[in-house]
C-alpha cells in the first residue's frame, strides 16, 4: 500500500499470539472511524492459514478493544469475497452477526467457477469469431501507456468524467514489484495499433481483471470478446475462479443490466460481497459460550 500512502492516514494493525504473527487488518482513519481499507479493493481481518474459530474471536474482540481505548468509536469493513479463500474462513461473518454488525452494502460480483464452467454464449462466440477474421491479435506485454494513453483514460473520461483509480506511474511501480501477479494484455490489429487491453491481477485463487477497455469499434470488431476468451483460459491454471468485479451503479443502489447480460454471456454467475459497520465498544458485549 505504499505507493498511496499520502492519500490515506494508516491504522493498519497486527494483532500477535505467543510471539508470532496471527492476523492483520490493514485500515486507515478518519475520524472517530476506521475503515478496512479504503486504498484497496477488498478489506478485513486476514488470518494465518492455522487459526481456530476461538483464538479468531479473542484475537477481533480485542482489535475492538484496543480501538476503543484509542477513542476510536466504528470501524467499517470490507470483506474479502470468499473465492479469494486459500480456505474455508467465515469467522468475522459470524462475529459480525453476534456483534450486531450493521450490514451496510450488500454488492454483487460476476464470477466464473473454474470446476463448473459455463460456455460462452452464441453472441460471445461471434464476437470471438469476428476479431479472429479481423486480424486481432492478443499480447501479454509490458504496453501499460498504450493502453492508459490510448485506451483507458480518454474512455473513463469521455463516458463517465473519471479517471483510473491507479495512474500510469502507480500501475506500472506495481507492476515492477509483483510481476508475476500483475499483467498487462493488449488487443492490437493488423497494423500493429492497440484497440483493447486489460489489466489482470492474479492471486493463488483468482483471475480478476483489474481495468478493461477498448476503442470505439470494440463492437464492431469483437476485440474484448477476444481478450476476455484470452485471460479467461490463460491464467486459469491452479485457480479456482475468474473475478469480473462488480457491476453496479449509484455505490451499490442500482445494477448495471448491460454489464451482468456481457458477463453472463461469458459464463458468470453471481456472488455476493458485504460492508458491515460495527460499533467498536461492542467487544464488551461479544462473548461465545462454548459446551
Amino acid at each position: 500500500m505504499n505507493y498511496h500512502s499520502d492519500r490515506f492516514d494508516d491504522h493498519s494493525l497486527m494483532v500477535f499470539k505467543d510471539d508470532k504473527l496471527f492476523a492483520v487488518l490493514p485500515a486507515n482513519k478518519k475520524g472517530i472511524t476506521i475503515y478496512s481499507h479504503q486504498g484497496l479493493t477488498y478489506g478485513g481481518f486476514v488470518l494465518q492459514e492455522t487459526a481456530k474459530l476461538h483464538e479468531t474471536f479473542e484475537a477481533f474482540s480485542e482489535v475492538l478493544r484496543f480501538l476503543t481505548e484509542q477513542g476510536i468509536e466504528n470501524l467499517e469493513i470490507r470483506m474479502i469475497p470468499r473465492l479469494y479463500h486459500k480456505v474455508p474462513s467465515d469467522e468475522i461473518d459470524y462475529l459480525m452477526h453476534r456483534a450486531g454488525g450493521k450490514l451496510l452494502k450488500r454488492d454483487i460480483l460476476m464470477v466464473i467457477d473454474y470446476d463448473h464452467r459455463i460456455r460462452f454464449q452464441k453472441n460471445r462466440r461471434e464476437g470471438i469469431n469476428k476479431a479472429i477474421r479481423h486480424g486481432l491479435e492478443v499480447r501479454i506485454d509490458d504496453n501499460f501507456e498504450g493502453f492508459w494513453n490510448e485506451i483507458l483514460v480518454p474512455n473513463l473520461q469521455q463516458k463517465h468524467d473519471s479517471e483510473p483509480v491507479h495512474s500510469l506511474e502507480e500501475i506500472k511501480l506495481l507492476a515492477s514489484r509483483f510481476p508475476e501477479n500483475i499483467k498487462q494484455v493488449n488487443v492490437y490489429n493488423s497494423e500493429g495499433n492497440i484497440v483493447a487491453g486489460t489489466t489482470v491481477f492474479l492471486t493463488r485463487t483468482t483471475v480478476h481483471p483489474q481495468y478493461v477497455s477498448g476503442n470505439t469499434d470494440k463492437n464492431k470488431y469483437g476485440s474484448l470478446d477476444l481478450c476476455y476468451d484470452f485471460i479467461i483460459d490463460r491464467f486459469s491454471e491452479g485457480r479456482r475462479y475468474f473475478n469480473f468485479n462488480t457491476s453496479s451503479l449509484d455505490g451499490g443502489d442500482a445494477l448495471s443490466a448491460g454489464l451482468i447480460f456481457w458477463k453472463e454471456t461469458c459464463g458468470a454467475r453471481a456472488h455476493s460481497i458485504d460492508n458491515y459497520l460495527l460499533p467498536t465498544a461492542s467487544y464488551k458485549q461479544l462473548n461465545i459460550e462454548l459446551r
